[in-house]
């Protein structure tokens, strides 16, 4: 029995890293900087958790079932968690309190269950060796669940069935610790109902888990959501509203089928039709395909390298038929080869000059986004760009974000690029911002290729024009051990939010 009971240790202790962990992610996910959630959750929940320890020494009584009712509200609150957070996102003017209240509420709980459980096992082994017995298995729950939570339960379950899996979990805990206990426990039969109950519910959140977070998208989103799934690194959420298809990561727009012609035209054919005979074009981000649907429209191009983090979105791109007749099925040209790999770390083993690059990642809306507008990559991409050659950084709105924007610029010139700042209106997102660069020399170009929907020549001389609300004086360069980007990002968003 006692061993059973160590056991116990190791699911508690596996189940209250994945509930910190889902805070978390969650937090990061609908707030977002990353590290500022995570750290103030893991605080919250830490602090919580010394408060239930501390409360534990007053329970002097009933401790096997008192310890049983702790493990039905843990897996109550817990498994909960994360459908009351996403469903009440968009209705609840006080977030953050919620927030913080349902991680104090789940910490203070798991921090009951062990000095409960040692307190229970202290007739089965010496102090010692109990004390050694307790930790050991409760650290190794805990690498358990910070193994476990990234590589499987994230990609494969999302966010609201794993915390309604876990719930089950802490439930199933108290069910068998009741019939090991069954004659030492008060209120028998009553627990029992309340045991069963309690598990009846959360199997009906982990079965109907789709339906919730469909309502929550609902809510979120206006238009009907056609697809939706969490990939290892992000919620990817697509849209559709008549003929207009809108991908959103992590909540954030990407594109509008109706207008992405615009974003894309401007961000490739401002550089490339620029180069004279361009033959190798590197492209990270954009694993949607579009900026690469551009680049094909060049004949003497002869390979395409995509390099884009997820695979969910190469595959989507790649498979999705109103997706594939949006990108011209460019992700199935013989002349790319893709890699769903971190551009980051990628730059560094490259080894190829490109005559064209397009950097077309995500805002820098947290930090491991961050990383890739910082003077550190931006010396790794100066490599890999040819002496004649040109690239361009997606660099969010001048209008909204001019420090961002200036900041991005500032950066690639102090790892030596030559710049020429550019903008264009986009109706999904308003005014929007690239800085092109280069290493010897540019002219803006007059000529593009046929067909193009929006920019011509005449329009290209007005693209590097920009008014006196859209300029900054700044002279910060965003480094990896500042990562000052994300801070002005982050204010100037919520400033304009508000």
């Amino acid at each position: 029995m006692s061993y059973v009971l160590l056991f116990s240790v190791f699911i508690i202790a596996t189940c209250g890293l994945v509930y910190e962990l889902i805070a978390g992610s969650l937090a990061s996910y609908l707030l977002g900087d990353s590290i500022t959630q995570f750290s103030t959750v893991i605080g919250c929940y830490l602090f919580s958790m010394g408060i239930g320890s501390f409360l534990s020494k007053y329970i002097r009584r009933n401790l096997i079932g008192i310890f049983i009712q702790v493990e039905l509200l843990i897996g109550l609150v817990g498994g909960f968690s994360a459908a009351i957070l996403f469903l009440s996102f968009e209705y609840v003017a006080s977030f953050r309190t919620l927030l913080y209240a349902m991680v104090s509420i789940t910490g203070t709980l798991v921090g009951l269950e062990i000095p409960l459980m040692m307190r229970i096992l202290k007739s089965h082994f010496e102090f010692s060796d109990l004390v050694s017995k307790v930790f050991t298995f409760d650290y190794i729950g805990a690498l358990f669940a910070s193994l476990l939570f990234p590589l499987l339960l994230v990609p494969h379950l999302g966010l609201v069935r794993t915390a309604f899996l876990f719930g089950i979990l802490n439930v199933l805990t108290g069910i068998w610790t009741l019939y090991l206990f069954e004659k030492e426990i008060p209120w028998l039969k009553t627990l029992k109902l309340a045991m069963f109950i309690g598990l009846l519910s959360l199997l009906a959140g982990f079965v109907y888990s789709d339906r919730i977070l469909g309502f929550a998208e609902t809510a979120s989103y206006p238009d009907k959501v056609i697809y939706s799934k969490y990939s290892k690194y992000q919620r990817i959420v697509l849209t559709k509203a008549n003929d207009d298809f809108r991908l959103f990561l992590n909540g954030n727009l990407q594109f509008s089928s109706r207008d992405e012609y615009r974003y894309h035209e401007a961000l490739v054919h401002f550089g490339l039709a620029g180069i004279s005979n361009p033959k190798r074009v590197l492209v990270l981000g954009g694993g949607d395909g579009l900026a690469v649907r551009e680049i094909l429209k060049y004949k003497t191009v002869e390979e395409i390298v995509l390099v884009d983090l997820d695979p969910e979105i190469t595959n989507l791109f790649s498979k999705h038929e109103a997706l594939t007749d949006l990108n011209g099925k460019s992700l199935s040209s013989s002349k790319l080869k893709i890699y769903n790999e971190d551009a980051f770390l990628w730059l560094k083993t490259n080894e190829t000059k490109f005559d064209f690059v397009v950097v077309d990642f995500p805002d820098p809306s947290n930090y491991s986004v961050g990383k890739l507008y910082t003077n550190s990559f931006y010396r790794l991409l100066k490599k890999a760009i040819s002496e004649e050659g040109v690239g361009v950084i997606q660099s969010t709105s001048p209008y909204v974000a001019k420090k961002t924007f200036w900041c991005v610029d500032n950066t690639l010139k102090s790892v030596g690029f030559q710049t020429v700042p550019y903008h264009v209106y986009v109706p999904a997102f308003g005014d929007w911002g690239y800085i092109l660069i280069y290493n010897s020399k540019f002219t803006i170009p007059n000529e593009f290729p046929s067909g193009l929907k929006y920019i011509n020549g005449e329009i290209a001389k007005t693209l590097p024009v920009f008014p006196n609300d859209m300029v900054v004086s700044s002279k910060e360069v965003n480094k990896l051990n500042n990562q000052v980007l994300v801070r002005l990002f982050e204010e100037e968003w919520e400033d304009y939010a508000h």
